[in-house]
């Protein structure tokens, strides 16, 4: 009964802890997540690569997440793959920082934060603020599900079963190692797989050898985590998880058959306590980053030739492939056939992504086999509307229902707002920048950077519609509802302060005047059209008015 016990009580604080970690990682992404790319793709050598991902990891708190958006970049062509790589780095260093931060007794100050973070997500309307509170709260929780992870462990401490497996594991450090992997796959967390072990180590459930080859295992699990979420991904975004797996999988093993080699040779004295554990993860990722810095750009030939540049090219050839979503067949099942949809709507929602990513880096460099490439892309948008509107047009509505057939048209109509967004990209924004480069338009700092901001509160905004689209979720919903309104008023916001330059006579402003005030009413347009995706879960739960007008009395 005592086992029973311990494993339901082990089983939630681990289920608080992930979703902990998750909450402060989607907070963060919600409110900052825009800036990142600007962050990572602005750093010109390793060594500020590598700093840029030791501090997206820390604010992040997940090297993973680091890993996937250095890919997506790397996938779009606006990160090469040595400072990628040297990005994946410096995040592995920036989840062992996370994980000193967070082993510290910080209990004091759950109240507090629980206290103004929920008061700022519950009270506040506005979106940062919002985001900040569940950042709070969610360190919060992290803190609360150590605790809990630590008073689980009280009463089995002093058994015979928790020594038995603490002592299995000293001895057997590969077991440990492949349990410790293990470990950190499943939970898809680094952070929280190591930060088990600390805890595990702090309170001598388990020695220090034991926790030691848990964690360099949790190390190596860790590293597989992006490299399954990217195994649909082209060959260029696949290349830099590989690399960083092969380096960190290396270095992992390396470590754990030399320092449990002077381990049980009495040459080093074990020590003790949860921080040193600590102190060893920082010491290997910190070491690991020192030694592979030097040869990212080196690993490039060999990473190339494993995944090959055919399939690089082939995000770039897909024109005339046909809509592998849909499927005649699935017309007799309604929930088959709205699966396929919603599928094929995703795929289209990341062409449409992929085409409106580099538009501002379009608008510095002119680069016309880009554009190209962009404009190219707006038929695939074309191909999958064409196809997922004969898909709809052949529903056999008796067969279907009413709510069935409704959902597929509202699915339908996102189609066409996702096209027309398409064509925003491919046929103005793209124009404009085209314009821009002909012309030599240079744009006014502050002017060039209101449209900056403006297209990575879009980006993160395309990314909440992927969620919206996935999981039907109401509080996402209105949250996108919400931040087309921001957009609005970001886009009304920098129209004023334009003019306003143009009387100040800033003579930047009026050679940029026509393509700024026309970039802004694309990017306006582009934006609603992608956040379309919400209206029909707001009209269902009741939270959109059919007019803003008010009514005669």
């Amino acid at each position: 009964m005592a086992i029973i016990s311990f494993l339901i009580s082990l089983a939630g604080a681990t289920m608080l802890l992930l979703f902990a970690v998750r909450m402060v990682r989607t907070g963060i992404e919600r409110s900052y997540g825009a800036s990142f790319q600007r962050l990572m793709t602005a750093q010109n050598n390793v060594l500020k690569a590598s700093s840029a991902g030791l501090v997206l990891a820390v604010v992040l708190q997940s090297s993973a997440a680091v890993a996937l958006l250095t890919a997506g970049f790397a996938a779009s062509g606006v990160l090469s793959f040595a400072t990628g790589l040297a990005i994946v780095l410096g995040g592995d260093l920036g989840s062992a920082l996370v994980i000193q931060i967070l082993s510290f007794r910080l209990d004091w100050l759950v109240p507090l934060l629980l206290a103004i973070g929920g008061w700022l997500f519950v009270k506040t309307e506005n979106r940062k603020a919002r985001q900040f509170g569940r950042i709070l709260m969610g360190v919060a929780f992290i803190l609360i599900s150590l605790r809990f992870l630590r008073e689980a462990m009280d009463p089995i401490r002093d058994s015979s079963f928790l020594p038995a497996v603490a002592g299995y594991l000293a001895r057997d450090y590969i077991t440990a190692f492949l349990v410790g992997a293990a470990l950190a796959f499943v939970m898809h967390s680094s952070v929280a797989a190591i930060l088990m072990c600390v805890t595990l180590v702090d309170i001598a459930a388990i020695p220090f050898a034991a926790g030691l080859s848990l964690m360099l295992g949790a190390n190596f699990g860790s590293a597989f985590i992006p490299v399954w979420l990217t195994r649909d991904m082209s060959a260029v975004a696949r290349r830099l998880p590989w690399a960083n797996l092969f380096l960190r999988g290396a270095w992992a093993v390396f470590t754990l058959f030399v320092v449990n080699a002077l381990l049980r040779s009495g040459a080093v004295t074990s020590p003790e306590g949860g921080q040193m554990l600590v102190n060893a993860h920082l010491a290997f990722n910190a070491s690991l980053l020192i030694l592979a810095l030097p040869f990212c750009k080196m690993l490039e030939g060999p990473l190339v030739q494993l995944f090959s540049e055919n399939d690089v090219n082939q995000g770039f050839e897909t024109l005339q492939r046909p809509v592998l979503a849909l499927d005649a067949a699935d017309l007799s099942s309604p929930n088959q056939a709205l699966a396929g949809l919603k599928r094929e709507l995703l795929r289209m929602l990341d062409t449409v992504d992929a085409m409106f990513r580099p538009v501002v880096a379009l608008y510095e460099t002119g680069d016309r086999a880009q554009i190209k490439m962009v404009r190219n892309m707006d038929a695939e948008a074309d191909a999958a509307l064409s196809g997922i509107r004969k898909f709809v047009a052949a529903i056999p509505e008796n067969e279907f229902g009413k709510e069935n057939s409704k959902t597929a048209r509202h699915m339908l109509e996102y189609a066409i707002r996702l096209e027309t967004a398409g064509d925003v990209v491919a046929q103005r924004l793209m124009q404009l920048a085209e314009t821009t480069a002909k012309k030599k338009i240079t744009f006014s700092k502050s002017g060039f950077l209101e449209l900056t901001r403006l297209h990575e509160d879009i980006l993160a905004n395309l990314k909440l519609a992927s969620n919206v689209l996935i999981s039907d979720d109401l509080e996402s919903a209105r949250l996108l509802s919400l931040e087309k309104t921001e957009i609005k008023r970001m886009e009304r916001e920098s129209r004023k302060k334009h003019l306003k330059r143009l009387q100040n006579g800033t003579q930047e402003s009026f050679d940029s005047s026509d393509v700024h005030l026309e970039t802004l009413r694309a990017l306006r347009e582009f934006n609603s059209h992608i956040s379309a995706v919400a209206y029909p879960i707001l009209y269902k739960n009741g939270q959109l008015l059919e007019t803003r007008l008010i009514e005669n009395l």
